[in-house]
């Protein structure tokens, strides 16, 4: 399967310029855990839930006066349309992410989450089970 099947294309941004009070606000009125960080429309980097928690908790400053660009992740994780998601999750494990960016060249297209592989494990696995009957086939007639 691969990553464009699988991710989400509705993905919350929010400027590199805003304040992080402002981009929580964005990501709950979206029902989202984060958001894509843009600057002059490029994606530059993601902001988390936990972000937002670890600003919270080493400053006394208000949300209002905390730019998202000083504490989003950065440099954006990403993954392409095209990528397999076996690919996407072995990257995601292998730099302990939940989520990548999902980029065609310079454009956001998607993002892709553990959630959106949960939601589509039983197509991964019916697919895992019929390249792993073809490959026996293969295998047989050798």
């Amino acid at each position: 399967m691969l990553v464009r099947e699988a991710m989400s294309t509705d993905v919350v941004t929010v400027n590199s310029d805003a304040d992080l009070r402002s981009a929580a606000k964005t990501m709950l009125q979206h029902g989202v855990g984060s958001a894509i960080v843009t600057h002059q429309g490029n994606p530059v980097g993601i902001i988390t839930e936990t972000d937002a928690l670890k600003a919270g908790a080493v400053t006394n400053r208000p949300f209002a006066k905390i730019p998202v660009r000083k504490i989003m992740s950065h440099p954006l994780r990403t993954t392409r349309p095209t990528a397999t998601v076996r690919a996407a999750v072995s990257k995601m494990q292998g730099e302990s992410l939940k989520k990548l960016a999902v980029v065609d060249g310079m454009d956001l297209v998607g993002i892709i989450t553990i959630t959106d592989i949960i939601r589509n494990h039983e197509t991964l696995l019916k697919h895992a089970v019929s390249l792993d009957q073809h490959r026996s086939r293969w295998e047989s007639d050798r």
